[in-house]
C-alpha cells in the first residue's frame, strides 16, 4: 500500500523558488550565454547600479562570493599582520577566518541573548590597542545593535566592517544592512535571501576612495590591465550570476514580507500550542524587532533537548538545521588564541540551544502547523 506519511520538509525548498521564476532566470542566462561575455561586463555593472539604488549606497561592487567580500574589505582597510580585529564568535567561520588569512588577530567578544547578535556592552572589555576594524555581523537576517558598536568604533578610529551576508533587505533605524559601517559585504549563496546559481557577493560603501581601492584589489590590484599598483585578488562576479542576480533583486522584497508573515505565523502557532516557556520545549522564540525590520534569514528557537528535539523532528520528515554548533572562540584552528570553555558563556549556551525551523517565502500554512504539531508530540521530560 501507498505511504500516508507527507512528503519531507526541508528547512529551505529552493525548487518552490525557482518554480516561480525559472523562465526569468533561463531567459537571463540565455542572453549572458549568447553575448559570451563571462567575466564582469554590462551584467555585472547593471547589476552593481540596481543593489546601489536598491539600498541607496554610492558604490555596490559584486564580487566572487561573501568570504571573498570580507577579505577584500579587510584588504582595502590595510588589515594585516600585528593588527587586531573585533568580531563575534558566534557566527559563519569565514567571518573570522578572513581575518586571520590576512595574519591579523580575531578578537571574539560576546553576544546577546535575545538577538545573538555582538554584544556592544562587551565591547567596554576590549583594549582598543592595535585594533584595526570591527566586524558586527547581522546574523539570521536581524541587524546588530550598530549605533553604540558605531559610537566605539568612532572613539578609538577603529574601521566598521558589516557582515550583512544574511541580511539584505534588513533594517534597523530606518538605515538598511549595508549602510550602517564604513564598508559592507553581502554574499549570495543559493541559501540566502537572496541567492546565486553557485557563489556571489558584494561589497557596498560610500566612501569613493574606498570603493575605487576595493575596484582595484578585486582584478589583481590592476588598473589599467596588466599594470598592477597593489597585489589583490581574483574577486570577479561572473556574469551568469550577475544575471540570474537581477532577476531575484526584483523578487527580492516580496520574498522578505513572505519570510516575516511565516515567522509571525510561527510565533502564533507556537504561542497559541503553549510550546513556548518554562513548561515547554521552546525556551525563546526570535526577539521581536521593535520598529527595525529583520528578514529572517533562518527562523531560530531556543530549545530544550536541542538534539532530541531535531532527531524527533527528523523522524516525520522535517528538515532542522543548527548555526552554529561550536563558537569560533572554540574551534581548534583558533585554539593558538588561548581561550576555554567559559570565556563567551552567551555564546557557548547558545551553541547548545539554537534550532532553526524550515523557513521560506513559500512556506504554507499546513506546512508549520505540520511542524508546530510535531513539536507538540516531542515528550517532554
Amino acid at each position: 500500500m501507498p505511504s500516508s506519511a507527507p512528503p519531507p520538509l526541508p528547512t529551505l525548498d529552493l525548487k518552490a523558488q525557482f518554480a516561480t521564476i525559472g523562465d526569468e532566470i533561463r531567459a537571463a542566462v540565455d542572453r549572458v550565454l549568447a553575448s559570451q561575455h563571462f567575466i564582469m561586463g554590462p551584467e555585472v555593472a547593471a547589476f552593481e547600479e540596481e543593489v546601489a539604488r536598491y539600498l541607496g549606497c554610492a558604490r555596490a561592487l559584486g564580487v566572487s562570493s561573501g568570504t571573498d567580500a570580507l577579505l577584500a574589505a579587510l584588504m582595502a582597510l590595510d588589515v594585516g599582520p600585528g593588527d587586531r580585529v573585533v568580531t563575534t564568535p558566534f557566527t559563519f567561520f569565514a567571518t573570522a577566518g578572513a581575518v586571520d588569512r590576512l595574519g591579523a588577530t580575531p578578537v571574539f567578544v560576546d553576544i546577546e541573548p535575545d538577538t545573538f547578535n555582538l554584544d556592544p556592552a562587551a565591547l567596554a572589555d576590549v583594549d582598543p590597542a592595535g585594533v584595526k576594524a570591527i566586524i558586527p555581523v547581522h546574523l539570521y537576517g536581524r541587524c546588530a545593535r550598530m549605533g553604540p558598536i558605531n559610537a566605539w568604533a568612532r572613539e578609538h578610529g577603529v574601521a566598521v566592517v558589516e557582515d550583512a551576508a544574511q541580511a539584505i533587505g534588513a533594517e534597523a533605524a530606518g538605515r538598511p544592512a549595508g549602510l550602517q559601517g564604513d564598508v559592507a559585504c553581502f554574499s549570495f549563496l543559493p541559501t540566502n535571501n537572496q541567492g546565486a546559481q553557485g557563489d556571489g557577493g558584494m561589497i557596498t560603501t560610500d566612501d569613493p576612495e574606498l570603493g575605487e581601492r576595493l575596484a582595484i584589489l578585486r582584478v589583481h590590484g590592476a588598473r589599467p590591465k596588466y599594470h598592477h599598483h597593489v597585489v589583490g585578488g581574483n574577486f570577479r562576479l561572473d556574469a551568469i550570476q550577475a544575471a540570474a542576480l537581477r532577476v531575484k533583486l526584483a523578487h527580492l522584497d516580496e520574498w522578505n514580507e513572505g519570510r516575516r508573515v511565516a515567522a509571525a505565523r510561527y510565533d502564533t502557532l507556537m504561542t497559541d500550542a503553549g510550546l513556548v516557556g518554562p513548561d515547554g520545549p521552546i525556551l525563546a522564540l526570535p526577539a521581536p524587532d521593535g520598529d527595525d525590520r529583520q528578514v529572517f534569514h533562518q527562523y531560530v528557537l531556543r530549545v530544550r533537548e536541542r538534539d532530541a528535539l531535531a532527531d524527533h523532528l527528523k523522524e516525520r520528515g522535517i528538515g532542522t538545521a543548527v548555526y552554529y554548533p561550536v563558537p569560533l572562540h572554540l574551534q581548534a584552528c583558533f585554539a593558538d588564541l588561548g581561550h576555554r570553555p567559559g570565556d563567551m558563556p552567551v555564546a557557548e549556551e547558545a551553541a547548545g540551544q539554537v534550532l532553526a525551523l524550515p523557513m521560506f517565502p513559500e512556506l504554507t500554512d499546513d506546512q508549520q502547523r505540520r511542524v508546530v504539531d510535531a513539536i507538540a508530540a516531542f515528550p517532554r521530560k
